[in-house]
């Protein structure tokens, strides 16, 4: 089938995520990008400007979607209790399935975006996390509100490194479940998309609800 100019950005998107997911922004050059969507650098430079812009196109393709889709995850939720708080796994659902189920919703790349959404947050610089803002900052804001509603009796800053663990959870499960099967054999299947989501809720509610531990007291020296 003839290639149209029409579908050139799409080509260069789909070599970027791939590139990127396996290699990592930084080691990720143009160049490779170019030869890997059968393109010249004119194109990218026309289609996209610069790295940085492309990289930036490669995630909000992905992640706006995602996004739109959690926000009526949590609304629905929200709607079924209205005053109060939906229940935590219903939080937890509503943030981390439609990121996890890309697998088994694209026809290709889900894998590859999945895995670079891991890189990007275990691999930040300053673009990266220029990005997270961009397209994570609502997502953040809205779902810390719902996990304060839903647990008003932990402080602050317990919370807020309880979300911080869950988030390192998330990145974790999306970027490495390709290598569980080197480690467990055939005892856990990456590609059961709604086991996964559902042991992770599970998870994640259990350490989000576990008890404050006290802080201990520091020994005291012998003299």
């Amino acid at each position: 089938m003839k290639r149209t100019g029409a579908d050139t950005p799409q080509r260069i998107l789909d070599a970027a995520e791939r590139l990127f997911a396996r290699g990592g922004f930084a080691a990720t050059s143009l160049r490779a990008i170019t030869a890997e969507a059968g393109v010249n650098l004119a194109a990218v430079n026309y289609h996209f400007r610069s790295k940085e812009a492309l990289i930036e196109a490669v995630f909000a393709r992905r992640l706006e979607p995602v996004n739109r889709q959690r926000f009526q995850m949590l609304e629905a939720a929200q709607a079924r209790t209205g005053r109060r708080s939906p229940p935590l796994e219903a939080i937890l659902e509503a943030l981390a399935a439609p990121a996890l189920r890309l697998r088994g919703e694209m026809t290709d790349g889900g894998v590859s975006f999945q895995r670079l959404m891991g890189r990007i947050f275990l691999e930040p610089g300053e673009h990266a996390e220029a990005i997270l803002q961009q397209q994570l900052g609502e997502v953040a804001a809205r779902f810390r509100a719902a996990f304060e509603k839903a647990l008003p009796q932990l402080p602050p800053a317990d919370l807020y490194w309880r979300i911080h663990f869950l988030v390192g959870a998330m990145a974790h499960t999306l970027a490495g479940t390709h290598i569980l099967p080197h480690f467990v054999g055939d005892r856990c299947d990456p590609a059961d998309v709604e086991g996964t989501i559902r042991r992770l809720v599970a998870f994640l509610a259990a350490g989000l609800r576990a008890p404050v531990r006290a802080a201990g007291r520091k020994r005291s020296r012998k003299t």
